[in-house]
C-alpha cells in the first residue's frame, strides 16, 4: 500500500504525461477542426448576451437601475477580463488539450482539491447557462407569437418569482429537452449544425446592425450613463455571462482533429468576433429605442416594434430562436466533458464517462439536459444568469492563478502558445473576475457556497478516495494489475 497523508492527498497534481495517454482511449472521436471550433467558441459566446442581457442590463429590472447606452461600458469591462483570461486558457489549452478544460488545468497546476471545486464548480454553472438561454428563447418565441396575433397565457411563459402570475416556463422547459436531444445524436452531427447555425447567427446580427443604424436616434443615447457608474460595474458582472463562451469550447479539446494547434486560435479569434459585433449592437439597441422602453426579454424585437417594423421585429424573434440554441448547445456540450472527464478520473462514479456508439456520454447529456430544464422552468433569468457568472468568474481566477504557476514551475513544458506579458496579463484577469464577483448580490454568494459545501461532501465522502490519483483506490489498484 502507498499511503498518503491527507494534505498529500488532496493537494496531488495530475501529470501531463497521464493526460496525453488517457486521451488517446477516451472514446470521444476527433471531428472537430478549427473553423468549427471557432463556430463553436462564437456560438457560445454571442446569442443570449445580444438578444435578451443587453436589454435587461440597459432597461433594469426591479433590483437594479437601468444602465442605459453605458450597457456598452459594462460589455466592454466585461471583455477586458474575459481577454485576460481567454488569453490563459489558449496557453493551457495548446498545451493539455483535453476534455475538462478549467478543471482539468487547476488539477494539473495547482492540485486535486482545486480542480474538483472547479470541475464542481462547472457542472452547476453550465447547467446554469443552458437554462438562462432556454429562458431567453421563451422571451424572443413569445414575442413572436404575439406579432403573428398568438398570445400564450401567462402561466405557461413566466415562473412565479417573476410576478406576472406565472406558474412555469414552459418553452423554456422544451428547448432544453430538444437541445439535448440535438446533443446526443453525437459530435459529428452537433459539429455540423453548430457552423450552419452560426453562420446564420452571424449574418442575423450583421442584418440588425446595418438596417438599425438607419433607425438610431442620437437623443436615446443623453444621458449616456444614467445611473453613474456603479450600476455600470454590476452590469459588466450580469453581462459577463454573454463573453466566456470559449471555455465551454475547450471542453471539446479532445474531439478536435489538432487541438494543440487549432484550439488557442479559436478561442482567440472566437472572442475578437464576438466583442466586435457586441460593441455594434448594443450601440444600435440603445440608439434604437429609450433604454426605459426597451423589453428585457426581447430587447431588439420591441426595437424595431417601436421603431415601426414589427415584420422585422418577427423575423428576428424567429431567427433569434435559432442562433440563441447555439449557445445552448455549446455550454451542454462543456457540462457534460467536464462531468466526463471528471468521472474519467474516478472524481465520480465511471458509470457517468461511459460513451455511446456516437462517441457521445449520453449518461450525462440527459442528466444535465433535464437539470437544466428544471432550472429554466422555475426561476427567473436574473437569478439564473448571477448564479452562473459567479461560477465562471471563481473558474477564470483559477485559470489565470494556475497558467502563472504553470509557466513558472514548468518553463520548459511545450506550448504551442504562449500568453504575452506574463505575469501581468494572468493577475489582471484575477483581479478583474474578482472585482466583478464583488458587484454580485449577497444571495448569489450563498447559493455559491452551499453548492461547494455540498461538492466538498462529496469529495472527502467519494472523490479523494476513489481517485486514480490515489494509489489505494479501487480504480488504480484494478489499473495497475499486470496483463496476463
Amino acid at each position: 500500500m502507498n499511503q498518503q497523508t491527507a494534505s498529500q492527498s488532496v493537494m496531488r497534481r495530475k501529470p501531463i504525461d497521464d493526460i496525453e495517454e488517457e486521451s488517446k482511449h477516451s472514446g470521444l472521436f476527433k471531428s472537430l477542426g478549427l473553423w468549427q471550433l471557432t463556430a463553436i467558441g462564437v456560438g457560445g459566446i454571442i446569442g443570449v448576451g445580444i438578444f435578451s442581457l443587453a436589454g435587461l442590463v440597459a432597461h433594469g429590472d426591479a433590483n437594479n437601475p437601468g444602465v442605459g447606452p453605458a450597457v456598452l461600458v459594462s460589455f466592454l469591462i466585461a471583455g477586458l477580463a474575459s481577454g485576460a483570461a481567454a488569453l490563459s486558457y489558449a496557453e493551457f489549452a495548446g498545451m493539455i488539450p483535453r476534455a475538462g478544460s478549467a478543471y482539468t488545468y487547476g488539477y494539473v497546476a495547482l492540485g486535486e482539491i482545486i480542480g474538483w471545486f472547479i470541475g464542481w464548480d462547472l457542472l452547476l454553472e453550465y447547467i446554469a447557462i443552458v437554462a438562462v438561454v432556454a429562458i431567453g428563447i421563451s422571451g424572443y418565441f413569445d414575442a413572436f407569437l404575439s406579432g403573428i396575433g398568438i398570445h400564450m397565457p401567462t402561466w405557461m411563459t413566466s415562473t412565479v418569482d417573476e410576478g406576472k402570475g406565472g406558474i412555469i416556463n414552459l418553452p423554456a422547459i422544451l428547448v432544453c429537452l430538444l437541445v439535448t436531444w440535438i446533443l446526443s445524436r453525437g459530435t459529428k452531427a452537433f459539429g455540423r449544425f453548430e457552423l450552419v447555425a452560426v453562420a446564420i447567427k452571424v449574418v442575423l446580427i450583421l442584418f440588425i446592425i446595418g438596417l438599425g443604424i438607419f433607425y438610431i436616434n442620437t437623443e436615446n443615447f443623453n444621458p449616456f450613463m444614467p445611473s453613474g457608474f456603479g450600476p455600470v460595474f454590476a452590469g459588466a458582472a450580469t453581462v459577463f455571462f454573454a463573453v466566456f463562451g470559449y471555455d465551454a469550447m475547450s471542453t471539446a479539446a479532445e474531439e478536435a482533429k489538432d487541438g494543440k494547434k487549432h484550439m488557442p486560435k479559436a478561442i482567440v479569434l472566437s472572442l475578437i468576433i464576438a466583442m466586435l459585433l457586441y460593441v455594434a449592437a448594443t450601440l444600435v439597441l440603445t440608439g434604437m429605442q429609450n433604454y426605459k422602453d426597451i423589453d428585457p426579454k426581447a430587447g431588439f424585437a420591441s426595437a424595431f416594434t417601436g421603431v415601426g417594423l414589427p415584420i422585422i421585429a418577427t423575423i428576428i424573434s424567429v431567427f433569434a430562436v435559432l442562433s440563441i440554441l447555439t449557445v445552448m448547445l455549446t455550454f451542454l456540450l462543456g457540462v457534460t466533458r467536464v462531468w466526463f472527464s471528471m468521472s474519467r478520473d474516478g472524481l465520480l462514479p465511471g458509470w457517468f464517462a461511459r460513451t455511446d456508439r456516437h462517441g457521445t456520454p449520453q449518461r450525462v447529456t440527459w442528466i444535465a439536459g433535464i437539470a437544466s430544464a428544471f432550472l429554466a422552468g422555475v426561476f427567473p433569468i436574473k437569478e439564473v444568469a448571477d448564479l452562473t457568472n459567479i461560477g465562471i468568474l471563481a473558474a477564470f481566477v483559477v485559470v489565470c492563478i494556475s497558467v502563472i504557476v504553470f509557466r513558472y514551475k514548468k518553463p520548459n513544458a511545450p506550448r504551442t502558445f504562449r500568453l504575452p506579458w506574463m505575469p501581468v496579463v494572468p493577475a489582471f484577469g484575477v483581479l478583474a473576475s474578482a472585482f466583478l464577483m464583488s458587484q454580485l448580490h449577497w444571495e448569489t454568494w450563498l447559493r455559491f457556497a452551499v453548492w461547494l459545501i455540498v461538492g466538498l461532501i462529496i469529495y472527502f465522502s467519494y472523490g479523494r478516495k476513489h481517485s486514480l490519483m490515489n494509489p489505494d483506490s479501487p480504480r488504480h489498484l484494478e489499473l495497475s494489475k499486470p496483463l496476463a
